[in-house]
């Protein structure tokens, strides 16, 4: 099945499974993104709204995008603000789904997924205020190289989702090319021991 396929079938257990990743990536979010201001905020894979209300919080509004239309329909369910604005879109095309300009733009768990990194810093550049931030968290590329991809169980057995793998200097020079440049980068690991492979990595780029 193809990504979108295996999100949507994904989509009735994903907040239910346990998913070091998942919450890993959500508390790194939070750290990165704690102290820096925004009115108009983009969220690129919004799944099932983990880090929506989050964002509501902080925002005036909010805009939030998935492939997965079971996905959105979880966040639905569980995000009622008239803050935020649901979109379903598939981001490896034009990006015609909003014609804002944003604070900062998110992308959680996502980019592994993306084979054409360039595409989508041309299209989140296009979109991001001067000055404005691009968050991106991902599985850690130590993690990947050791084999670890997204995957769930499913009636049929386990079902691992095609995922790219993005070196760091692959997100921060495709990033340059669009007036992004790195302004933070860290690295989370399970319980906090640094002994072993990071689990997460985040990345901050700001539009001069």
């Amino acid at each position: 099945m193809n990504t979108q396929q295996a999100y949507n079938n994904w989509a009735s257990q994903y907040d239910l499974n346990e998913n070091k990743t998942r919450d890993l990536e959500a508390k790194a979010l939070r750290k990165t993104l704690n102290n820096i201001s925004f009115r108009n905020f983009l969220e690129i894979g919004c799944g099932t709204g983990k880090n929506t209300e989050w964002f509501s919080q902080k925002a005036e509004r909010v805009t939030a995008v998935d492939f997965s239309f079971e996905m959105l329909a979880k966040a639905k369910s569980k995000i009622i603000s008239d803050k935020v604005e649901f979109k379903q879109a598939d981001i490896t095309k034009e990006w015609t789904f909003t014609e804002q300009h944003y604070d900062i733009i998110s992308f959680s768990l996502v980019l592994e997924h993306i084979e054409d990194l360039e595409h989508i810093f041309k299209e989140s550049s296009a979109l991001l205020n001067a000055g404005g931030f691009v968050y991106i968290g991902e599985l850690h590329p130590y993690k990947q190289y050791a084999g670890t991809k997204a995957r769930f169980e499913t009636e049929q057995g386990l079902h691992v989702l095609e995922c790219f793998n993005h070196n760091i200097s692959d997100f921060i020079n495709a990033a340059k090319k669009f007036q992004l440049v790195l302004a933070d980068i860290d690295e989370y690991f399970d319980n906090d021991d640094k002994t072993i492979i990071p689990r997460i990595l985040t990345i901050l780029l700001k539009k001069i």
